[in-house]
């Protein structure tokens, strides 16, 4: 059996959604019908509750709303907010027609656009999203998408496991399709399965956890008229995971740090140069939701199904998109507000996932730079110990569409992206009289390199640089953030300076280091080493002093660098 039906809402039946439901999908106006069937009982479960229960008061979702609640409708508030990563109990009891702010530029609101505009198939993405959250993102999507311009609404289920999304939906025959999946696929690849149901000459795919403000469809659809090439994304508001109000975000582009997390980033220089604020913003990458002309998102080769889950994908396909002559925008004039939820759906735990989809990205994209990718997540570029998976038709497409480098890119698309060519070798670093102890950037408010039981997490990521620098730390991604820090010796003591400030001061920042020699100062020729003390919990702390001869080595050094 296919993993994917699709359901033809032509054949469908009488739904048994309550009426103002099923009105509401076939576009009869309705004002006060908004109650929907609840997936959690109002009745408290024996033994599930207790007067003064300490989960309640230490739930984020209660910081700043719910203290009129009974204890009852708390438990059961708490209960949704633990399922869904929002406040599914208060999101059931808001209008689905609720009016949201216009954050649109002024710029953006006498703007006439052409009267021939293409349709647009809008796909929302969903797993376990609650029943009110999802109609509120299919209703403001019809209703502030000019009816001319909205040609069908694609709904994909990713396998839900809460039962209230296996009811068929009633709508206007053929404009509503619904896809659900027999098994999980994942984010990623639920968004292909929606594209290829949609009809129309532009898909957006979308979460299904937004809502969108007036005006937003006919800039996108404008921009991708005018060329197919670009890959669109609205700029993005946040729908509170708590209360559901509206926070304004400043104009953005979107971008990524090393280990491929995405990121917004402020707008390139060329864009503050134009003054004017209702200007598309050129963009490195995307942070997830997107338009793109239907046969050109086939032609650039979809998203990378190879991955698992969600994570990079987004990343992978605007390099992609930029390496192979498209381009990537944002638009201050369509706005859309999102859930950004507390704790995500698929997984309690992304960066397994991430971490590999990374790594297909670095193999296939990005050339000689990928040992940055292996670099920020601390695993060696060769012999990783992580299947990736078959990645030779990625390779392949990269060829056939004769993209350009990743350097390129960086140069071109991404100069803001810090380059750490540099480094010969990264990882832990330890000394051999105490192996299980680590050096660690410590608290980041005292600059002071620590002795830490290892765990090999960002606080004990190492570097050294051909330069004879060790960074201590996170790889800052971009020059818009703070500076890495540097291994200091300050007055005989071992300190963490930003590396371009002690660089400035002309500080001691220079090292001598070879795999499993010593750490020596370059210029005051003290030594890092390990001193005995009875006040530090695991009886050694960091010293710099004359040198005994001990020895540090480091986890992983890059092919071709040498220590």
């Amino acid at each position: 059996m296919s993993p994917i039906t699709v359901v033809d809402t032509e054949r469908l039946g009488q739904t048994e959604f309550c009426e103002c439901v099923a009105c509401w999908l076939i576009q009869y106006p309705f004002s006060n019908c908004f109650s929907l069937p609840l997936p959690f009982t109002e009745t408290p479960l024996k033994g599930e509750y207790v007067q003064g229960d300490k989960s309640f008061s230490d739930s984020s979702l209660f910081a700043h709303w719910g203290q009129e609640l009974s204890p009852d409708s708390r438990r059961v508030a708490l209960k949704m907010f633990q399922y869904y990563g929002y406040n599914g109990y208060l999101s059931d009891r808001l209008s689905l027609d609720r009016a949201i702010p216009d954050l649109r530029p002024d710029g953006c609101k006498n703007v006439t656009y052409p009267s021939n505009l293409p349709q647009v198939s809008i796909v929302f993405i969903f797993v376990n999203e609650a029943l009110s959250v999802i109609l509120r993102s299919v209703h403001s999507a019809m209703h502030r998408t000019p009816f001319h311009l909205l040609k069908e609404i694609i709904l994909v289920d990713d396998n839900s496991d809460n039962g209230e999304h296996h009811r068929p939906y009633q709508s206007r025959p053929g404009f509503i399709k619904v896809v659900r999946h027999n098994k999980q696929e994942g984010l990623i690849r639920s968004r292909v399965s929606g594209w290829r149901v949609a009809t129309a000459p532009v898909v957006a795919l979308f979460d299904a956890h937004v809502e969108f403000s007036v005006g937003w469809a006919e800039p996108v659809l404008t921009r991708i008229q005018e060329d197919r090439t670009r890959i669109i994304s609205p700029s993005f508001d946040n729908i509170k995971y708590d209360t559901f109000e509206i926070e304004e975000y400043p104009l953005s582009a979107q971008g990524f740090d090393w280990e491929l997390w995405c990121r917004y980033l402020n707008p390139p220089k060329s864009w503050w140069h134009q003054a004017n604020n209702s200007a598309p913003i050129r963009s490195p990458a995307l942070i997830g939701c997107f338009v793109v002309d239907r046969l050109y998102f086939e032609e650039i080769g979809l998203l990378d199904e190879g991955m698992e889950v969600y994570g990079g994908e987004n990343v992978e396909l605007a390099v992609r998109v930029w390496q192979c002559g498209g381009s990537v925008e944002v638009l201050p004039c369509a706005r859309i507000a999102h859930i950004e939820r507390a704790h995500k759906p698929y997984t309690e735990d992304l960066t397994s996932h991430v971490r590999r989809n990374a790594l297909r990205v670095a193999e296939v994209w990005m050339d000689e730079f990928k040992s940055h990718v292996y670099m920020a997540w601390n695993i060696p570029q060769e012999d990783s110990g992580i299947d990736i998976g078959d990645i030779s038709e990625r390779k392949a497409l990269r060829k056939r569409l004769q993209c350009k480098t990743f350097r390129w890119y960086l140069v071109n698309i991404y100069p803001e992206m810090r380059m750490y060519t540099d480094t010969v070798a990264y990882g832990v670093l330890k000394n051999s009289l105490k192996t299980d102890l680590c050096l660690d950037q410590g608290p980041d408010s005292d600059n002071v390199p620590i002795l830490y039981l290892c765990h090999g997490m960002t606080p004990q990521n190492v570097y050294y640089t051909s330069t004879q620098q060790l960074h201590v730390g996170v790889l800052s991604p971009t020059i818009d953030d703070d500076d890495n820090k540097c291994l200091v010796d300050v007055n005989s003591r071992p300190r963490l300076i930003e590396c371009s400030y002690a660089t400035a001061k002309r500080m001691k920042l220079h090292w001598i280091f070879t795999q499993g020699g010593s750490i020596q100062n370059k210029k005051s020729r003290r030594c890092l080493e390990l001193v005995a003390s009875n006040e530090n919990e695991f009886g050694y702390q960091l010293s710099l002093q004359k040198c005994t001869g001990q020895k540090w080595s480091i986890t992983n050094t890059l092919p071709g660098g040498s220590l």
